[in-house]
């Protein structure tokens, strides 16, 4: 980008989403023949708004960029226009840039499956795969390159990629490589482009990273921004449910036997998490799996393909793991802590409710985390309902504990002593009503009166900040300045010790919520 061009991103008025837009065709934008038959066979009846507002523009060859949540049609939104101007040359025209294997994985699959008509050649390139194998798939000639921006590097840095000339470079889901710590890498790939290229860059945010970003390799670029009036999905029932610290489990294997859903992915914030709650759910009799990026690649691909297939109907995974997965039919979400933010969120969720079918988003917070599940229903506007987990085992899920359950020499021996003493079907009533009076005394989370003790406190807590604040800056405005750097303090009590509320690190979280959270 010159200097004269390189004009504030935020001053730019990104066009909107509108129902005019949404009633355009894809015969509209001029694509050829197998373009349009690709389109009609992978499935799609008419441009998504990202779709109908980036086509014509990447068509007219103007650089791009483009904000928008996750399954909104992105993928398609930039393969459509770079199918279309593929010419007959052996060079590799369009490149595609995106954070991990499983992501560059499934654009590749899209872009065969839309380009099939026209017999595109395609390669993959990513991380954990064989150099030799990747180097081979090169002599065959590929028009379209997707890879991770480290394997990527590598082949360019060593000169293993022959009849590099890209003509349209796509950088997608740019805000995950910034999280991913590749931004450096971009620039250095971007030192191989040839001078003159078009440029696309996709992201779901924009934070001042990627917009320094897009300022130095885009050039004049034109800025679409999808904005749906709620952010989240409206076929997505949201719940949440606040339970204490040590109960996560517990209520992860408790709503899944009460909800029992079809196809459900749980977030979890660590690898380590996701690998022991995927072993404790297996140990309860479900079909689940981890997925994570400590895992093999052989081991990630065979969890997504059982998950795909219904081999397996839970899926384990932490964030980036789950980025770009592109699966229908899934029914819940779990957030098994809540995200680190609230776009975290939105892209969780996502995952559900896709393609006009119904979905449930449950996310699990404690009375510590509160604060931030209030902090994520203000920014996205979502409409999350209060609900309390049903403390009762299901039907199903009560028989199969007790066809599950061992029988040893003790319980024989009780059973001698009591069939002459009570027959045995009052035997079996009495011992599965005793069962069922102790699992109500299971309980797990808190109930809606303690929770609206926790808003109430919440709300309390901020006020009085916030009358606190307001008097400290009128008392500070009205003192000379002298008098206001001595009134600052050292932080220390009378006694000299630290003075400050209690810190979240400094409870013990072990331990249920009783009554108030603030120190």
């Amino acid at each position: 980008m010159t200097q004269d061009s390189q004009t504030s991103l935020d001053s730019q008025t990104p066009t909107q989403e509108s129902p005019a837009q949404n009633e355009q065709s894809f015969e509209n934008f001029g694509l050829k023949d197998f373009v349009l038959k690709g389109i009609k066979e992978a499935g799609f009846s008419s441009p998504s708004p990202v779709q109908a507002q980036s086509i014509p523009i990447v068509l007219q060859g103007k650089d791009l960029i483009a904000q928008a949540q996750t399954g909104t049609g992105k993928t398609a939104a930039f393969s459509i226009p770079i199918l279309n101007a593929l010419s007959r040359n052996k060079e590799i025209e369009a490149l595609v840039i995106t954070p991990t294997r499983e992501l560059a994985m499934q654009i590749s699959e899209e872009v065969l499956k839309l380009g099939r008509f026209g017999r595109i050649k395609t390669i993959c390139m990513y991380g954990g795969q064989s150099i030799k194998r990747q180097c081979d798939l090169l002599e065959k000639k590929p028009k379209v390159m997707i890879a991770t921006p480290g394997r990527l590097l590598d082949h360019l840095q060593n000169g293993r990629i022959e009849n590099f000339a890209p003509k349209v470079v796509v950088l997608d889901e740019s805000d995950e490589m910034l999280d991913m710590g590749f931004l450096d890498d971009i620039e250095e790939i971007f030192k191989f482009l040839p001078n003159t290229h078009q440029t696309l860059l996709f992201s779901a945010t924009m934070p001042e990273p990627i917009k320094n970003l897009a300022l130095k390799i885009l050039d004049k670029p034109k800025f679409v921004k999808i904005t749906p009036t709620d952010i989240t999905n409206k076929d997505i029932e949201q719940q949440y449910y606040i339970i204490n610290e040590g109960e996560r489990d517990e209520a992860i294997v408790r709503l899944l036997e009460t909800q029992n859903p079809t196809k459900s992915i749980i977030f979890t914030r660590t690898k380590k998490e996701a690998d022991a709650l995927a072993t404790r759910l297996v140990a309860k009799g479900f079909k689940a799996m981890a997925l994570h990026g400590d895992m093999e690649q052989w081991d990630r691909r065979t969890a997504i393909k059982a998950f795909k297939e219904n081999e397996i109907e839970l899926l384990v995974a932490t964030d980036v793991a789950s980025r770009g997965l592109d699966i229908s039919d899934v029914s819940h979400v779990f957030n098994y802590h809540i995200p680190l933010n609230p776009e975290s969120y939105v892209h969780r969720i996502g995952r559900t409710g896709r393609a006009g079918k119904k979905g449930v988003a449950i996310t699990l917070a404690t009375p510590l985390e509160y604060k931030d599940l209030s902090k994520i229903k203000q920014i996205t506007k979502a409409k999350l309902t209060l609900c309390e987990i049903t403390q009762e085992y299901s039907d199903d899920a009560f028989s199969q504990e007790i066809s599950q359950a061992k029988v040893n020499d003790k319980s024989v021996a009780i059973y001698e002593k009591l069939k002459d003493k009570i027959d045995t079907t009052q035997l079996c009533l009495k011992l599965i009503a005793l069962h069922l009076e102790k699992s109500k005394q299971n309980k797990i989370g808190l109930s809606k009166e303690q929770i609206a003790q926790l808003e109430s406190e919440s709300e309390s807590k901020e006020q009085k900040h916030n009358k606190k604040s307001s008097k400290f800056s009128r008392n500070a405005k009205s003192k000379p300045q002298s008098q206001r750097n001595n009134s600052r303090g050292n932080g220390r009590d009378m006694g000299g010790n630290k003075r400050g509320r209690k810190r979240y690190d400094d409870v013990d979280k072990s331990q249920p919520y009783t009554g108030s959270i603030w120190g």
